[in-house]
């Protein structure tokens, strides 16, 4: 039987994830709140920093991050 994940260990995949694609891109938090502006989702930088480095936001955030950045595709 697989080990089970904490909820720290899948938060911490969480930010990783978000993270590796806003490297791949090469897109920072500031860059990532002027697009997801555009997108009409209103969080400012701190915010975006806060979440991510937490780990812990929700599915939407993360779509609409992946939108926000142009990221059609993610491998898990």
């Amino acid at each position: 039987m697989p080990k089970q994940s904490t909820d720290k260990e899948w938060s911490d995949k969480a930010k990783n994830l978000i993270r590796s694609e806003l490297k791949r891109k090469g897109v920072t938090y500031a860059q990532l709140s002027d697009s997801l502006q555009e997108i009409g989702v209103h969080e400012n930088e701190k915010n975006i920093a806060n979440k991510i480095s937490r780990g812990v936001f929700t599915m939407a955030f993360f779509l609409q991050c992946m939108a926000a950045i142009d990221v059609a595709e993610v491998r898990l």
